[in-house]
């Protein structure tokens, strides 16, 4: 560099020093994300519920609609299998009984790889029957059998 300078020596050099290692802040940076994703799903689950929890409310719902006559509704509750067997609005008469009809209980399962919930549903009429949920964007009746 050339010219007049105020003073004889020319501008000194920006970065002198021997550059440091930052890793603390890339360590603190990764274990924030970590923790945040683990407090998001944390958060996931008291929002949503369990698996167990959103299969008997959507069990509770199909029971609903079907003591208010709805098949619109229990028609979407069912599984994409199902529905393709049925015409809209219809409900298979496997997933019928006699109403009012009330939620017993629910246990997660493994079926062919896949966890599904099994739901227990007490009809009017004494029977029992056991919904099968599995999780098609959102829990859907995928099946029934009935309970000992």
């Amino acid at each position: 560099m050339t010219g007049p300078f105020l003073y004889d020596d020319e501008p000194a050099p920006l970065h002198t020093g021997a550059p440091r290692r930052r890793n603390g802040l890339v360590l603190a940076g990764l274990l924030g994300t970590v923790l945040l994703a683990v407090a998001m799903v944390g958060v996931l689950l008291l929002v949503r519920g369990t698996p167990e929890e959103q299969s008997e409310e959507a069990v509770g719902v199909f029971l609903a609609a079907l003591a208010q006559d709805d098949g619109e509704t229990t028609h979407g509750l069912l599984c994409e299998e199902v529905r393709q067997g049925t015409e809209a609005g219809e409900v298979p008469a496997e997933y019928l009984g006699e109403l009012p009809a009330r939620v017993t209980g629910s246990a997660e399962t493994d079926r062919a790889g896949a966890a599904v919930v099994e739901v227990e549903v007490a009809w009017a009429d004494g029977t029992a029957t056991t919904f099968t949920v599995v999780n098609e964007d959102g829990p859907h009746l995928c099946g029934t059998s009935p309970s000992d």
